[in-house]
């Protein structure tokens, strides 16, 4: 039972971090209609943000997480008004060509900066260890996770999706000429969607590093992992990239636990599966 529990808990606290990864590009191909690959290199830099603050600069482990969601979105707005909001409305190809190609472009720069080697992240003593929680024993890095996660899916449930903000988005997403006529900033209002997604990815690095590693081919590890996110929960929905977030990390932890050979086939499986089932995802909407 103990060994169930602590799959259970470690696949919950492994689907947070992918959550927090991939909701910045639900959002954008959602409700934006734009796909960005570079999403995985955002959460790499946000990674890179936390390390050289806290190793160069003695900058503590909480302050940094703010530290890298405000960098990695201001570089979000600065790519989304220098190069991005130049193909809205271009063909899936063509975005996923420009993205992909931001991508390698993001390993070569990280590699000639910081080499090809894993990064060391230290944690704060309080964060390290084991905790003693309802009779199991939990790390309490992760019990840190869960708890992030769920106050962030919680404020984004209710600030992105239940808001006029919310509103405006899918209204310049609709019909940007008459978002325009009805006085909405249409440039604004991506931009800063863009830096809130950034925003998040670059937050998601910062967490993860510790855990999932942290070196110049992150974004290839787990730019399938953030895609099957977006695809099973439904494209612009934070509750079904929350849902496939968890699903999926469960799904990959307990995998590779029974079956260690085989283990990362089965969130391949699940994804066949939902895709068969429910082509736009658990809570996708048809456009």
């Amino acid at each position: 039972m103990s060994s169930v529990a602590s799959i259970l808990f470690n696949g919950i606290s492994y689907g947070v971090l992918l959550f927090i990864m991939s909701v910045g590009l639900s959002v954008t191909m959602g409700m934006m209609n734009f796909v960005n690959l570079a999403q995985v290199s955002f959460s790499m830099l946000g990674g890179y943000v936390m390390v050289v603050a806290m190793q160069k600069f003695g900058v503590p482990f909480l302050w940094t997480l703010p530290l890298a969601f405000i960098l990695v979105g201001v570089v979000s707005i600065v790519l989304e008004r220098l190069l991005f909001r130049f193909f809205y409305g271009t063909d899936d190809l063509t975005q996923v060509l420009l993205t992909i190609g931001l991508v390698f472009m993001s390993i070569a720069i990280v590699t000639y900066f910081w080499g090809g080697t894993y990064q060391r992240v230290n944690m704060p003593e309080w964060l390290t260890g084991q905790q003693e929680l309802g009779g199991f024993i939990l790390e309490r890095y992760r019990i840190f996770l869960v708890v992030v996660g769920g106050l962030l899916a919680f404020l984004l449930v209710f600030g992105l999706e239940r808001t006029n903000f919310g509103a405006m988005v899918r209204a310049c997403v609709d019909n940007r000429r008459a978002a325009n006529a009805c006085g909405l900033n249409t440039d604004l209002i991506f931009a800063v969607t863009f830096a809130v997604g950034g925003g998040l990815a670059g937050l998601g690095g910062a967490m993860s590093a510790n855990l999932l590693g942290l070196d110049p081919n992150f974004p290839l590890r787990y730019l399938v992992y953030v895609l099957i996110v977006v695809s099973i929960g439904g494209m612009g929905t934070i509750g079904g990239s929350l849902i496939a977030a968890l699903a999926l990390g469960i799904a990959d932890v307990a995998g590779k636990y029974y079956f260690p050979s085989i283990g990362g086939f089965f969130i391949y499986i699940v994804t066949v599966v939902v895709m068969l089932c429910r082509p736009l995802g658990l809570l996708g909407r048809r456009a």
